[in-house]
């Protein structure tokens, strides 16, 4: 004979705890699509892919190459990789790895893997960044990256006079 419930009809104890169990299942389901949701939509405004619009060199537009920056998660960090055509097929030309915006010390690589050098990135608000690049037998550069308010450009500032340079960048 199974245990039943006091009421007016004699349900398992089984069948109740069953219920039970399913109700917490989709309540827990519930909660963790709604942190994963919160969580998403406060994702890095610096994740995406970004091609290059226009430069501009010490006040002057200057042509430029084809060139896009995709940013994307990898590991505990992020990774910024700068890619450029041959013959109509775009290939990984610098990436700088592990990258953190605390402004912690990450390799810069070339197409070929190899460390030339290195880049700390500090997010200085939250659309402002900080770049700072280093590298064997070239000087320290310095440049700024802001995102505009609706997140679709990009615009990287560096240098000064007859070197300051800035790029903008639309999101793909």
């Amino acid at each position: 004979m199974p245990e039943c419930v006091v009421g007016s009809r004699c349900v398992p104890v089984s069948a109740i705890l069953r219920h039970s169990m399913k109700r917490a299942i989709a309540t827990a389901a519930i909660l963790l699509f709604s942190l994963t949701t919160v969580r998403a939509g406060a994702a890095e405004p610096l994740l995406g892919t970004w091609k290059l619009l226009s430069q501009v060199v010490n006040g002057q537009k200057v042509d430029s190459d084809p060139l896009m920056l995709r940013i994307y998660k990898s590991g505990n960090g992020l990774e910024f990789a700068y890619s450029v055509p041959v013959n109509g097929i775009f290939f990984v030309s610098t990436t700088f790895t592990s990258v953190h915006l605390d402004g912690s010390e990450s390799d810069v690589k070339d197409a070929r893997g190899k460390k030339v050098g290195t880049v700390r990135i500090t997010k200085e608000g939250a659309s402002e960044y900080k770049v700072v690049l280093q590298g064997p037998n070239r000087p320290t550069a310095s440049s700024k990256l802001t995102i505009s308010p609706d997140g679709k450009t990009l615009t990287s500032e560096s240098g000064a006079g007859a070197t300051a340079t800035a790029q903008v960048f639309s999101r793909q």
